[in-house]
């Protein structure tokens, strides 16, 4: 992506986004002052306003001009991952303007103004979709309902707000990750969720930035900034059972394939690695991607891997051999979020230029896309089915989480 030197603006809106991973000089004590707008100017994307809010002024500009260093705290590690910026709200679907070809989907209602600033994480289970965001609290709403009504909030979950949060495929356990670096255990019970506090605990967590969880709940695996994948047995206290080495690059996203034998990182320097969790082996280390990769997905039955980020193109890898068998071409900016459907049919994908993409894995082009303007979309989940309609969730800048439905026929 191009860079030039442009004039900044701010604003109050959350903008925490990776630009990059050189480390920030500083203590976290400088997070924590509020600060004047910034005057200096910043790089940023050609064509992208680029607004952060107070809290975060004084600090981002030794983020982007910072000289690497031996040393950086946890904390700012983790606010260069991410940054925000306004999003207003759209509910149309279009015809893919790439192929001309199209799968309706209709706004089927939003969760409005669901946290006070950018939503970075959506988790879903068969009734609920849990949201989070840089706020300290985390949201609970009813998908059972067609309002989408709040269910529970749960506040103070994490002092300076969420970065990441993943369900098991019960929707009894989820596991979340904060800007302070710690990681929360909840746990689902008639429907309500409250911290784990007689669980497990987490041993030796590190410097973990992503998480996946297994579908039964029990195993939990982090990557962290120095590239180390850690996996957890959540049912033995904790306790930790494999802990795979990469080349020690940034671990930006996790996914674990959904019988749990496979695990996948993406790593800022555009590495892509998939392990082996019954060999504990790394069968293979992934090309395609050169630049940073900011998030991977298992297709349902494993078979595939979708990878994308900084280079705007999704790569579809063959799990059983490696082989890179297909590209995704068509958004015009970082892609930030992937999900499989149900059935493997169909990827939805999220990114920085706004859209929001389905795209058929048989055809192997894209059929649906969701416009927005020029803003970021960070979070795309599907939802579970309704009798033979599927639907997706989005969240972002805008604060809210949209609904959207397969139209009848589509």
């Amino acid at each position: 992506m191009a860079l030039r030197m442009l004039p900044s603006t701010m604003s109050s809106q959350m903008f925490p986004r990776l630009l990059s991973f050189s480390p920030a000089a500083g203590q976290w004590s400088r997070f924590l002052q509020s600060s004047s707008v910034l005057t200096q100017t910043l790089f940023r994307p050609v064509g992208l306003s680029l607004t952060i809010p107070d809290l975060l002024s004084d600090i981002w500009d030794s983020v982007l001009r910072a000289v690497p260093k031996k040393k950086v705290s946890h904390m700012k590690r983790r606010h260069r991952q991410m940054a925000g910026k306004a999003l207003k709200d759209v509910k149309n679907l279009n015809t893919c303007s790439g192929c001309g070809q199209s799968k309706q989907y209709l706004s089927w209602g939003s969760a409005d103004n669901a946290h006070p600033i950018d939503i970075f994480s959506l988790a879903v289970t068969d009734k609920q979709i849990l949201s989070a965001s840089g706020a300290s609290s985390i949201q609970v709403h009813s998908t059972t309902d067609l309002d989408f009504p709040l269910a529970q909030t749960i506040e103070g979950a994490h002092k300076v707000g969420c970065h990441h949060l993943v369900t098991d495929g019960r929707g009894s356990r989820a596991i979340s990750v904060g800007f302070g670096g710690e990681i929360q255990i909840w746990v689902c019970r008639d429907g309500t969720w409250s911290k784990d506090d007689a669980g497990p605990g987490i041993a030796d967590s590190g410097e973990v930035w992503a998480v996946a969880l297994s579908e039964n709940g029990q195993f939990l695996a982090g990557v962290s900034q120095d590239g180390h994948i850690k996996v957890w047995d959540l049912n033995a206290s904790g306790e930790q059972i494999q802990d795979y080495e990469t080349k020690g690059s940034f671990g930006t996203c996790l996914d674990m394939s959904a019988d749990g034998r496979l695990i996948a990182s993406g790593h800022e320097n555009g590495s892509v690695y998939i392990f082996s969790t019954e060999t504990g082996r790394m069968p293979f280390s992934l090309s395609g991607l050169v630049k940073p990769v900011r998030t991977v997905a298992f297709s349902p039955a494993g078979k595939l891997l979708a990878a994308a980020g900084d280079s705007k193109v999704i790569v579809l890898f063959d799990t059983s051999s490696g082989e890179q068998v297909a590209n995704l071409s068509g958004h015009s900016a970082w892609i930030l979020s992937l999900a499989w459907s149900t059935t493997g049919e169909y990827l939805l994908s999220g990114s920085f230029d706004g859209k929001v993409k389905v795209w058929s894995i048989d055809t192997k082009t894209c059929v649906a896309t969701h416009s927005e303007t020029e803003k970021a979309v960070w979070s795309v989940k599907w939802l579970p089915k309704v009798g033979r309609s599927e639907g997706f969730a989005t969240a972002g800048a805008n604060r809210s989480i949209a609904f959207y439905r397969e139209a009848t026929g589509g």
